[in-house]
Order: structure tokens, then C-alpha cells, then sequence
């Protein structure tokens, strides 16, 4: 069971938190930076927003990421079984946080559209994992990663039209 005190805010872990996905995400992006210039000529659906959103929207994704990562870590627990399950928790974080990595490169670097779209599943798998087990220890750590799912829904319908239309 979860210990409910007010808990004074470390912004240097919050700092890091916060950090490391939006590193990744800058590294990633930088990695396929070339291959983002094929993004415009691609035949696309209709509801596809500007390119310029994307970055944004991850951005925004990526902090959420971190905020909750920083909850879930910091979060005190008082059996050890609960202490098994934060260490769980964050080791799906970690791993939706590799495969995420990798989807830009394989859809803009390598444009394999089809193989993107089913990495892009498994990762809304591990993301809908990673919420359901951040549920159990900390639930503002689970609602903080609803628009990452919202999001990658919708992205999982973008690049699925961006296969089926090229």
C-alpha cells in the first residue's frame, strides 16, 4: 500500500527524469534527420497534421514521460512485493523507451512503413503495459501517459495510411 504524505519536490531527479526521454527523443531524431526530408513528398491521409507538429507533440509526450517516470520513482512503497513492482514498472518504462527510440529510424531512415507500423503496436503495447502497472503504484503516474496512447493510436494510423498510400 502506498504511504499518502505531501512529498517535497527533488528537481534535480525530477530534472533527470524528464532528461533522459527527451534525449532520446533529440537523439533519435537527430539520427534521422535525412530521412525526415522524404516526410513531404509522401502521399498521406487527409487528417495528417503539418509536419512541424510532430516535434512538438513528442516533445510535450517526452516530458509526461519524464514526470511520470519521476513519480513512479520516488514513489514509497511499504511492502516489498510493491517494491518488485516499481522495479517492473520501470524496467517496462525503459523498454518502451528503447523501442520508441528506434520506430523514427525505422520508418524515416530504413521506410519500411509496414514493419514501422507493427513496431509502433508493440510499443502502444508496452505503453498500455507501462500505464497499467504505473496504475497500481501511483494512478497520476497512469494519467500522464493517456495522450502518449492517444497519440500513438493516432500515429499508428498515420503511418499505416503512409503505407497503404505509397
Amino acid at each position: 500500500m502506498l504511504e499518502k504524505r505531501k512529498k517535497k519536490i527533488d528537481i534535480k531527479n525530477l530534472s533527470i527524469n524528464i532528461l533522459i526521454p527527451l534525449c532520446i527523443g533529440a537523439i533519435s531524431g537527430f539520427l534521422c534527420m535525412d530521412g525526415m526530408k522524404m516526410y513531404p513528398y509522401l502521399n498521406k491521409s487527409a487528417i495528417a497534421p503539418p509536419a512541424m507538429i510532430f516535434p512538438l507533440v513528442w516533445f510535450v509526450l517526452y516530458i509526461l514521460m519524464g514526470i511520470s517516470a519521476y513519480v513512479i520513482s520516488g514513489s514509497r512503497l511499504s511492502v516489498k512485493k510493491q517494491k518488485k513492482h516499481k522495479d517492473r514498472s520501470m524496467s517496462i518504462y525503459a523498454l518502451q523507451l528503447a523501442v520508441n527510440f528506434f520506430w523514427p529510424i525505422l520508418f524515416f531512415n530504413s521506410q519500411n512503413y509496414l514493419f514501422a507500423f507493427f513496431w509502433l503496436v508493440l510499443l502502444l503495447v508496452l505503453v498500455c503495459w507501462m500505464t497499467a502497472e504505473f496504475w497500481r503504484i501511483e494512478q497520476s503516474a497512469a494519467y500522464l501517459q493517456i495522450p502518449y496512447i492517444v497519440w500513438l493510436i493516432f500515429a499508428g494510423y498515420l503511418n499505416f495510411t503512409i503505407y497503404a498510400m505509397n
